[in-house]
């Protein structure tokens, strides 16, 4: 098995997915793609922090925002 580095390090990862997501179109909205069998997707809000649990300024931002 791999051992797992110490530290994350970005460029072994994310230059590799950045390069597939632009080869793929993945920042481009594309209408056509939408069906009935395949809705549209959309996050209303980004998910909580790397704790996963949402806190009172979750709340507060999300009552100014709308």
């Amino acid at each position: 098995m791999a051992e797992i580095p110490k530290a994350y390090e970005p460029q072994a990862v994310e230059d590799k997915w950045y390069s597939f997501w632009e080869e793929n179109d993945c920042f481009t909205a594309d209408p056509a793609r939408v069906s009935e069998q395949r809705p549209a997707f959309s996050i209303v809000i980004p998910p909580p922090n790397v704790t996963g649990v949402l806190h009172m300024g979750h709340v507060l931002n999300n009552t100014i925002q709308d």
